[in-house]
């Protein structure tokens, strides 16, 4: 059976540690057995370097736990960013350190975006042509490829992005075939995919392409897995706030499992018998009470995949 695990949500804990803790202890209650550490939920960079002080708080409060672990780098983390491009560099490398400190082997990294989301308000939809993008994958690819040298106890998972409307394609990754090349680009054993199946899924419909072909073709680069639901319609940048989108299956909205329509037992199918990597659901903290349930759902739905696959043996 695989693993199933639970982030912890960086906006609900919002560096207070006795937050962390209670939702480490309901984790262990609803049985829970590995959990994703947000590190720029616990405040443990600071301006590119890791908080020693802060990692040993944390650290301390993690001992009475027995979680796997990964760890998820903080959300605008750019490398392709030029203006601040070196401080990008190192709040990655501080990420890498934070994940060797907790004993992850696992870093999950939201890949280069040609237009950041905080710019969006500023810039509108913008142009890029497609050799400065290149040279913008060259340039994030020889900065992974150099991180990738230094931490090769630890994988650094590229996330597969969701689409907008109106700004999309901000980023390659929202494209599974572009994030298949970049990986490839990098060729390192330690650089591989996370698949976000609420992204692709929301791809998938904005860019009319088939998602459970999508994964077959990454299947052997996926080292890492967030499980999440949602409808799968894309939404604006600006829009929020998720009372106003659920009435209308719209957004990402990472609902427990099952509450959506995502084919995710589809999905894991193409990959989950040759993956040992975890399952880790990524739910809105609005949903907390319900992990345990979405965890219940996850696994009916891993032990069906199990079933159906013996008996074709």
């Amino acid at each position: 059976m695989h693993v199933i695990g639970s982030k912890i949500d960086e906006v609900r804990i919002d560096g207070d540690l006795e937050k962390f803790r209670y939702d480490l202890e309901s984790f262990a209650r609803f049985g829970i057995k590995a959990t994703e550490l947000p590190v720029h939920g616990f405040d443990a960079i600071k301006k590119g370097r890791l908080d020693d002080r802060q990692t040993g708080r944390l650290l301390k409060a993690l001992r009475n736990y027995d979680f796997l672990f990964s760890v998820h780098a903080p959300n605008p983390l750019n490398l392709m960013d030029k203006t601040h491009h070196a401080l990008h560099v190192a709040v990655l490398r501080s990420s890498l350190e934070f994940s060797r400190a907790v004993g992850s082997r696992i870093l999950v990294y939201h890949p280069g975006r040609f237009f950041a989301e905080e710019t969006f308000p500023i810039i509108g939809k913008g142009h890029i042509s497609d050799t400065a993008k290149k040279k913008m994958m060259t340039d994030e690819a020889a900065a992974l490829s150099m991180l990738a040298d230094e931490f090769p106890d630890i994988v650094i998972c590229l996330e597969n992005a969701r689409p907008y409307l109106y700004h999309s394609p901000y980023c390659y990754a929202e494209k599974i075939g572009l994030l298949r090349e970049q990986v490839i680009r990098i060729n390192k054993n330690n650089v591989k995919i996370n698949l976000d199946v609420g992204h692709l899924y929301m791809s998938s419909i904005f860019y009319n392409f088939d998602a459970i072909q999508a994964t077959r073709e990454i299947a052997g680069l996926i080292a890492h897995t967030h499980v999440h639901d949602n409808f799968g319609n894309a939404v604006y940048a600006h829009e929020k706030q998720q009372t106003h989108q659920i009435p209308f299956g719209r957004g990402d909205s990472h609902l427990p499992v099952g509450w959506g329509e995502i084919p995710i037992a589809k999905i894991l199918e193409t990959f989950i018998n040759n993956y040992d990597g975890m399952l880790m659901m990524e739910l809105r903290s609005r949903y907390f009470m319900y992990t345990e349930e979405s965890k219940d759902n996850l696994s009916q739905l891993c032990n069906s995949i199990q079933k159906q696959s013996s008996t074709m043996i």
